[in-house]
């Protein structure tokens, strides 16, 4: 597949630069405005209920590692749409994503602390919205066990996943269509997080084996900064409203050493007051994507995308 990017949007490592600095000020601006401190992981809706104790708790709700804001393949729901520059993909698209997860037991859960074995799953398409019958272009599935950890500010992810990749029937019936692959294959994966007042930072890797083709990199290293400060408006009774705002980072290894970065950007919506369980929260987010496209048929793709979409927790 040919390779084509066009510098139509800012440079990566200027988008980089500016997140941190103004995640930075903002920290400081809240910090200096509130004296009271709440856990990163009571914002992100991780936290356990005050009866879970320190017991082991089947089939509790939510996680206790919050779930990664600016990650291409984090697992949430969402729907969004995308402007791309890649003249082997669509110039507009509808990116839509479907996700959920299924804890199996949570042991020394308190204040959002524990040890979690779950399942999770999800599909992630996106749609060429100029085609006639915007057409699907392609399809990745993916399905996981995460074993989660927290202990106070600091949390991690270990999990194995399987992904496969399809490309659309529509987009195969074209008179030049892509060349398609029966790309599928297993991965570890883990990752180590660091809460610090409003900013989170993290950091970790995956390794592929039963790669199919075999050409797939072994793996990659992925990073990343995120800002969630405490609730800054309410509502009334209806919500609470925070900015947030992630930057990832993806290097992989093919033929040379490639970094795909995204950066998001907006607001999240909560409950105006939780109560025993925490309530699910949605996101308006917009979007910026630059480096190695991250659908799996496309992979060798070079692709700059630029969008808004709304985003909803698991």
């Amino acid at each position: 597949m040919p390779r084509h990017t066009r510098r139509s949007f800012p440079g990566p490592r200027h988008v980089l630069v500016l997140a941190t600095a103004v995640a930075l000020h903002v920290e400081t601006a809240a910090a200096q405005a509130s004296g009271a401190a709440e856990a990163y992981a009571v914002r992100c809706g991780a936290a356990a209920t005050s009866s879970d104790g320190t017991r082991f708790v089947p089939l509790p709700r939510g996680d206790v590692f919050c779930p990664l804001i600016a990650d291409p393949k984090a697992m949430r729901s969402f729907v969004s749409y995308q402007r791309g520059d890649a003249a082997d993909f669509a110039r507009h698209i509808a990116a839509v994503g479907v996700a959920d997860q299924f804890a199996f037991f949570r042991v020394n859960g308190r204040n959002g602390n524990g040890v979690q074995l779950g399942a999770s799953g999800a599909v992630f398409a996106q749609f060429d919205v100029d085609a006639p019958s915007i057409d699907l272009l392609n399809a990745d599935y993916l399905i996981a066990l995460p074993l989660t950890i927290r202990a106070g500010g600091f949390s991690s992810r270990l999990r194995v996943y399987h992904q496969s990749s399809h490309l659309g029937d529509e987009l195969l019936l074209r008179p030049e269509p892509p060349q398609r692959e029966n790309l599928s294959f297993e991965a570890v994966d883990a990752l180590v997080s660091v809460d610090v007042g409003s900013l989170r930072v993290y950091g970790g890797g995956e390794y592929y084996f039963g790669r199919d083709p075999v050409t797939l990199p072994n793996g990659l290293l992925q990073s990343g900064l995120e800002f969630r400060p405490q609730v800054v408006a309410r509502l009334g009774t209806i919500a609470a409203v925070r900015p947030i705002a992630g930057v990832d980072l993806k290097a992989v290894k093919d033929s040379t050493w490639r970094t795909g970065v995204n950066l998001r950007a907006g607001i999240e919506f909560a409950r105006a007051r939780e109560g025993e369980f925490a309530g699910r929260r949605w996101s308006l987010l917009a979007d910026y994507y630059s480096g190695p496209s991250p659908y799996g048929q496309f992979r060798r793709s070079n692709i700059q995308l630029m969008g808004i979409g709304l985003h909803f927790s698991l």
